[in-house]
């Protein structure tokens, strides 16, 4: 699963990148292994992407969300 299997309000925990050189900005940003993440919401067009990590509000493209494999811990 990646962040794009989310739904708005779903919230998961960060298990890697799909990558071996994740981007910087998404180490910048705190998207780290362990870290707990919830979808806020998309874009009206989709891109970029709503979450809220660490307790701040934070946007990504599509394209970043792709790299990052997810679980889903809801259950």
């Amino acid at each position: 699963m990646t962040i794009l299997d989310l739904k708005p309000g779903q919230v998961s925990r960060v298990v890697n990148w799909s990558t071996q050189n994740p981007p910087a900005r998404l180490l910048e940003l705190g998207i780290l292994p362990g870290t707990e993440i919830e979808l806020v919401r998309y874009a009206p067009l989709g891109d970029p992407i709503d979450l809220k990590v660490r307790g701040y509000h934070l946007s990504i493209r599509k394209s970043e969300a792709a790299l990052v494999t997810i679980e889903d811990i809801n259950s």
